[in-house]
């Protein structure tokens, strides 16, 4: 058709049925609803489920992998609203570029978010890739967060659901993907709505609770996965205090993260004490006074920038940045030390930082992410 073209519902100028769209579907509500919504418009629907984890074999127990009736769920829904649909298996992708990871940093004592990793190694990279070989026009996700036109290309938004919204996941989404990637839910206002749509399509999965853990985490149980990964990693040591006073025994850092209070096992000490730092080579576990949590300045790095300019055409910009996915973005002060790395000055300190997390960079009152990076220990 002519570049002219009227825009379809994707913002592709062709027709619904001659623009090909590859859905990435967890079994889950939200990228089925996707698939569906879609189908039902008349799009070429493809629908692709990656397999990425056994659970069964991961944790050495009998019985069918969990994962399997994921799968089950997003065929069910192709087979309903009739679009093809394929199973890809990329478990030792996964396993290379986000276990084996997440494992080592939680024993050099971070605090990792895999799915920030798997967002970025294998969904938006490999599976993106895959579309591509598919001959699709763009690929479409359950993800909640908005891509909008901007002066200077597509941006990425937060949900118009702020209890939805997944842009502390997806903030390392390149500008390259992001012209490529449709996000159908990012405009709606509640998950209830997402739920009416599946009903509405008469899909399965309408009711499916929501996944709450990482996948090849279940039960949140992150120690026993990581003791089956890195055998030893429990070993024992010391609780210590700021000045290297032994106050007790712990049972293996990977047990412990920053800000931890409870389940310390050093009660009867006066004022509450926190976890602070953990150190994996002396295998010590510090604790401290809550103040000792407060940071005020970031070291940042790995960062993917989103902005108009380019990241280093000025000594800082003032923008919020979210520290972790659960609280509110704080106004904060970045500056550039290179291409891929800054410094963060909080305008008021955040307690419980810790490295291993992701930083990321909004728009101050506004929607728009414009970008971040992951926190480490500094020099």
């Amino acid at each position: 058709m002519p570049k002219d073209s009227p825009l379809n519902s994707l913002g592709l100028p062709k027709r619904p049925q001659d623009t090909r769209v590859v859905v990435a579907m967890s079994g889950g509500v939200d990228s089925s609803v996707v698939a569906a919504m879609l189908a039902e418009e008349g799009y070429d629907v493809v629908g692709v489920t990656l397999q990425l984890y056994d659970h069964g074999a991961a944790l050495a127990k009998k019985g069918a992998c969990c994962a399997g009736q994921d799968i089950h769920d997003a065929r069910r829904v192709a087979e309903a609203m009739g679009f093809p649909h394929y199973v890809l298996d990329y478990e030792n992708t996964f396993r290379e570029a986000v276990i084996d990871e997440f494992a080592d940093a939680y024993l050099a004592g971070a605090t990792p978010v895999p799915c920030i990793r798997c967002n970025e190694r294998v969904k938006f990279k490999d599976l993106l890739e895959t579309a591509k070989d598919l001959e699709a026009d763009c690929m479409a996700t359950g993800h909640y967060i908005q891509r909008k036109m901007g002066m200077h290309g597509p941006e990425l938004h937060c949900a118009a659901d702020a209890n939805r919204d997944q842009s502390y996941f997806l903030f390392s989404t390149t500008p390259e993907q992001l012209a490529f990637l449709r996000f159908p839910l990012g405009h709606l206002a509640s998950k209830a709505e997402t739920r009416a749509l599946a009903a509405k399509y008469g899909l399965a999965v309408a009711d499916k609770p929501d996944s709450q853990d990482i996948c090849f985490v279940p039960n949140g149980n992150y120690a026993a996965v990581i003791e089956k990964l890195r055998p030893g990693a429990a070993d024992p040591g010391e609780i210590v205090d700021l000045e290297g006073n032994v106050l007790g025994q712990h049972r293996g850092v990977i047990h412990y993260t920053i800000g931890q209070r409870r389940g310390l096992g050093i009660g009867g000490l006066g004022d509450p004490l926190y976890v602070v730092k953990l150190d994996p080579e002396t295998r010590r576990v510090i604790v401290g006074p809550k103040e000792a949590l407060s940071t005020r300045i970031i070291p940042v790095r790995e960062i993917n920038w989103l902005g108009d300019a380019p990241f280093e055409s000025q000594p800082e910009w003032h923008v919020s940045v979210k520290v972790r996915s659960t609280r509110p973005p704080r106004e904060a002060i970045l500056r550039p030390i290179s291409a891929t790395e800054a410094e963060v000055e909080l305008l008021s300190p955040e307690e419980g930082v810790s490295p291993g997390q992701a930083c990321v960079f909004y728009e101050t009152g506004g929607s728009r992410i414009l970008g971040g990076g992951w926190i480490w220990k500094g020099r």
